[in-house]
């Protein structure tokens, strides 16, 4: 069996991964003349932790990422309203990694060629089309260094194209614009001193005006760290201002004026801000759940079928379990002519999950408590049992593991997705 993956994203390589795991040969093309470490940081929940170490790359992400001992939430003011443990601190056998999203794609992308072979991810060339025809899928392949279209013959092809994905577009054409929250992001990165814990994923603010994420990714020699931020103000609006794209430049001059005061006792976020030599706008969308991601012989995976708000570290994580669970059905149905029904064992598992997750970002229980907070105490406070009962509190306690995290115990218990250890060849 020979599958065509459209994206070399963490969603398409983590699937040729999990693929060449199970003996399924997998060729990954991506529209980008060089595949660079991109972007800013990530957060890997456990169960994603999971698959990526069983595909035997725990070792590159202990040496790069920051297991995260936390998450904390405060008010605008800086004021500490509650946390709580993550990863191994919660009881998980495997991490949360905080990790530059472009280094966790190096590390894919090296394992890919390294396992399947250097040609196994060609760049330069973009999936326009596809026709089912014989029991395989013809694909339409546009290389950009010459504009020319070519066919290629594939028995499965997995759109891993992301939110523009070009496979999503023919199985549903006509589908609207993504969906906009009203909410503008900016992203960046810099060094800094360690703060809180030192592997605290640090959250301030509400989501009615302006809210601030931030959290250590990398540490340096000389003691600092790598943090990650993300700005977010509530703008407004029928339509977002400037068209969706993780890369897209943003402007410092745009950004600051909505955190210009906020300098805590624990994070100066202004100053980290402006210390910052590149950043990122993004607006918050997402897109509706499908009613289905595929059919015949093409299926979708990763941003490309459940685009979702970046909110509860899910859309990576998300994406890796897809892949896992993609390779599995495929294992299990071990034949290419059971390739639509391997497909449709895929979707089965994974839509319902995942479109459940989608629409739970739209409205986190734990963005409801710091609207709830700012809005009792817009002058802020000395104590946070002044603001919230212990009902309220025990909200925030079970929102997030509600969304974003598999029972401790359930994750930790059960056999592994994929069937078979991965064939990693010598050092």
């Amino acid at each position: 069996m020979r599958v065509l993956i459209a994206g070399a994203g963490i969603a398409g390589l983590t699937t040729a991964l999990a693929l060449h795991a199970v003996g399924i040969e997998a060729q990954v093309v991506d529209s980008a003349t060089e595949l660079k470490p991109l972007g800013v940081g990530i957060n890997l929940l456990p169960h994603a932790v999971r698959e990526l170490t069983e595909l035997g790359l725990g070792p590159a992400l202990e040496a790069t990422g920051i297991p995260t001992t936390e998450q904390a939430h405060f008010d605008p003011h800086g004021g500490f309203i509650w946390s709580e443990p993550r990863g191994r601190n919660l009881g998980y056998a495997w991490p949360q990694y905080s990790i530059h999203r472009g280094e966790l794609q190096m590390i894919l992308l090296a394992a890919v060629r390294g396992r399947l072979g250097p040609e196994a991810v060609k760049t330069g060339t973009t999936v326009t089309g596809f026709t089912e025809r014989d029991g395989f899928v013809e694909v339409q392949l546009s290389i950009r260094r010459n504009g020319l279209v070519v066919p290629a013959r594939a028995d499965l092809l997995i759109g891993a194209d992301g939110l523009y994905s070009a496979v999503r577009a023919q199985l549903h054409p006509g589908e609207p614009p993504p969906r906009w929250s009203g909410v503008m992001m900016w992203r960046g990165v810099t060094t800094g001193p360690p703060f809180l814990s030192g592997a605290t994923l640090a959250v301030a603010g509400s989501t009615t005006s302006r809210k601030f994420v931030a959290y250590p990714i990398a540490r340096r020699d000389d003691g600092t760290v790598l943090i990650n931020w993300v700005a977010e103000a509530m703008i407004g609006g029928e339509a977002p201002p400037v068209r969706p794209d993780w890369t897209r430049e943003g402007r410092l001059a745009e950004a600051l004026p909505y955190f210009r005061d906020w300098t805590f006792d624990w994070l100066d976020i202004a100053g980290l801000m402006t210390r910052t030599t590149e950043i990122l706008e993004y607006p918050m969308v997402d897109r509706d759940p499908l009613p289905f991601w595929g059919r015949g012989l093409v299926t979708l995976t990763g941003d490309a079928a459940h685009p979702m708000y970046p909110v509860g570290s899910n859309g990576g994580s998300q994406a890796i379990i897809d892949a896992s669970v993609l390779a599995r059905s495929l294992a299990d149905e071990g034949a290419v002519a059971k390739g639509p029904g391997a497909l449709a064992a895929y979707e089965a598992a994974r839509l319902p999950a995942v479109s459940k997750i989608v629409l739970a970002n739209r409205s986190m229980p734990v963005d409801a408590v710091l609207d709830m907070v700012a809005a009792r105490a817009p002058d802020g406070f000395d104590r946070i049992e002044d603001v919230l009962d212990a009902g309220e509190l025990g909200t925030l306690r079970d929102a997030y593991r509600a969304t974003s995290q598999e029972d401790v115990a359930a994750l930790n218990s059960r056999p592994p997705i994929l069937p078979v250890p991965p064939r990693i060849p010598p050092m």
